[in-house]
């Protein structure tokens, strides 16, 4: 298994295009019984009435962004208690990283942060699919937001560097600086 336990809750959060939904499915792949948990589901799954997390957003949007949080947290508790690996993955930074720990139940409770440089996320943005940035974000922002506001809890890594494979490899050999209950 790696050395994570059976049955706990793994958070890989840092900004868009760092890298998280990628890692978080091939961190699952490699545990015998895990979940991927994709935040941004929760967001998704607002038919109508959306606020979106833009620069400068109001209330309402942060309380949309507070109802996915516990809605991830929940569901990865649920998985945990089924004796699944919950791995998680969404945008969590400035003080909500801190509440974050505080929703999540399960025990061992571990949280990864995805830290490339903003250089090597605009490009990684630029080779991908989907568009993260607009709506006033750009990777300089939110990486500053990143560096700036967030506690620094769990393993923070910088994978501007590393590849997929190379990050799960940090992950797990770097676990114990993960686990924050």
């Amino acid at each position: 298994m790696d050395g994570l336990p059976q049955g706990g809750v793994v958070l890989i959060t840092g900004i868009m295009a760092a890298g998280k939904s990628t890692v978080a499915q091939a961190l699952a792949e490699r545990l015998p019984k895990a979940a991927h948990v994709r935040g941004d589901a929760f967001r998704r799954m607002i038919v109508s009435g959306r606020a979106e997390m833009v620069p400068g957003a109001g209330e309402e949007a942060l309380a949309q962004l507070r109802l996915r949080y516990r809605l991830s947290a929940a569901t990865a508790d649920a998985y945990a208690e089924e004796g699944f690996t919950a791995v998680v993955q969404d945008v969590v930074l400035g003080p909500e990283l801190g509440a974050y720990t505080r929703l999540v139940r399960t025990r061992p409770f571990y949280v990864v942060v995805l830290a490339p440089d903003p250089v090597a996320v605009a490009a990684r943005e630029a080779a991908r699919g989907k568009t993260g940035y607009g709506d006033g974000w750009t990777p300089e922002l939110l990486d500053r937001g990143l560096r700036e506001e967030t506690d620094r809890i769990g393993l923070w890594l910088d994978t501007s560097e590393l590849t997929v494979d190379g990050t799960v490899e940090a992950i797990l050999a770097q676990l114990d600086e993960a686990r924050v209950a």
